[in-house]
């Protein structure tokens, strides 16, 4: 058996070949995790056998049969939970079926293809490109300079052209020490298993270039972040609540409906990317935490944005669903003033967006921050409607932050009939809150 190690300490990322098949071993915070190439495929495709438990692989038993079937059985002491696949004019069927929580099995479901993985909501496929580090290569012009898309702390993400015309984002660590590989491995872990329209697809991983890559659905229309901090943005306030919402069913998705609870922990506009329709995707999981069903909070170290961090979370430590909400009050904040959660260049009292937001309200002068088109077209009751929402998603202490499924609720604000400030001069008569 040969296996070849791209990193050291705590976390392993191999690919192991045996006389049956090859697999790439993931293993970190001492779980293990099993990918098996599937050959007979002209684009390799390989499956995603995901536990949250520790694991131990001890064997592989493959039995084919031309006609019938083949299975595969994954051994966790003295319990086996398995996987197999049926042959239908040379085209492999999978079933797949894996564990999450205390032996109970949590999923089943056929597919035979990526795609039709994927229109069914199947959460276990995943496709890996193999010798493709120089197709990578290739498709972003050698990693050129103008098909960057978008830098963070840790990476950059390109714009790539794959052989099959196909336009997809790259993301390309800039280093890959041990607390790159465990960011890498928790955001691989966590997109694989979501899939709603709100959220960016990821559509394959590279293990063999000489950083691992994400490839992920390409998002034309960029970032939130850009188009609301426009000069003169074109979002009219539709758009904006509209934008909203899909951000909202993004979070509510990822808290309650996904396989296990996931905390986004970095919730911004920057985050927040719109497609050629301008429908809002999610993205960015690399800081993201799965939360244990039987859990409600979680330690772990102070990480997010300044402007838009969670204060409590700042303070305490424990993060839970709630520190989403906060950050995306913050991204209400945003969308109905046009300005940046933090600016140094403005007055003490406004230097931080939301603080200063909660003191206009307080003071019946909500009007002199918000936005001269929001002010436009929306009517009073919608304005108020929001801002009592985002002062309630803005509360210090997260028990009094409403739940996502509540923030959802702002699709009826969209819904009122609109009765515009125009030329409204005595602004003394307009109270918001």
């Amino acid at each position: 058996m040969e296996m070849t190690s791209f990193a050291n300490g705590t976390i392993l990322i191999a690919t192991v070949k045996d006389s049956i098949d090859e697999w790439i071993y993931i293993q970190a915070n001492n779980s293990e995790f099993r990918v098996r190439v599937h050959e007979d495929t002209s684009f390799p495709e390989f499956q995603l056998l995901r536990k949250a438990n520790p694991i131990s692989v001890s064997s592989v038993e493959i039995e084919e049969n031309e006609v019938v079937a083949s299975k595969a059985s994954l051994v966790k002491g003295d319990d086996a939970y398995g996987a197999e696949s049926t042959h239908r004019n040379g085209t492999d069927c999978f079933v797949e079926a894996h564990e999450i929580l205390n032996n109970q099995l949590t999923g089943i479901a056929y597919a035979e293809s990526p795609m039709e993985a994927s229109e069914k909501g199947i959460e276990l496929w995943l496709r890996v490109i193999t010798d493709w580090s120089e197709e990578l290569k290739k498709a972003t012009n050698n990693y050129a300079e103008n098909r960057i898309l978008g830098r963070g702390g840790y990476d950059v993400v390109y714009k790539g052209i794959l052989p099959d015309q196909r336009v997809v984002a790259i993301k390309k660590s800039k280093v890959m020490d041990g607390n790159q590989v465990e960011q890498f491995i928790n955001e691989l872990l966590i997109v694989t298993q979501v899939n709603h329209r709100n959220v960016v697809k990821l559509l394959g991983c590279c293990f063999e270039s000489e950083v691992p890559e994400l490839v992920y659905e390409y998002i034309p229309n960029g970032t939130l972040f850009q188009h609301i901090h426009k000069p003169l943005s074109w979002l009219t306030l539709d758009h904006r609540l509209r934008i909203a919402v899909e951000a909202a069913s993004a979070l509510f998705y990822l808290h309650s409906a996904a396989s296990i609870p996931i905390i986004h922990r970095d919730v911004k506009s920057a985050n927040i990317l719109l497609d050629a329709n301008y429908v809002a995707k999610m993205a960015y999981f690399s800081a993201s935490r799965l939360v244990p069903l039987v859990q409600t909070q979680v330690t772990t170290l102070v990480q997010g944005t300044l402007g838009y961090l969670d204060l409590e979370f700042f303070h305490t430590s424990q993060l839970n669903e709630k520190s989403d909400v906060y950050s995306f009050g913050v991204v209400l904040v945003g969308l109905l003033t046009g300005k940046k959660p933090i600016c140094l260049e403005r007055s003490q009292e406004e230097r931080n967006l939301a603080s200063y937001f909660l003191v206009s309200m307080k003071e019946n002068r909500l009007y002199q921050i918000l936005e001269p088109r929001v002010l436009k077209e929306g009517t009073l009751e919608q304005l108020q409607a929001i801002a009592e929402l985002v002062k309630r998603c803005l509360c210090v202490k997260s028990e009094d932050r409403p739940a996502m499924k509540e923030v959802v609720e702002l699709e009826i604000l969209r819904k009122y009939k609109k009765d515009p400030w125009v030329n409204q001069r005595s602004h003394e008569r307009v109270k918001v809150c």
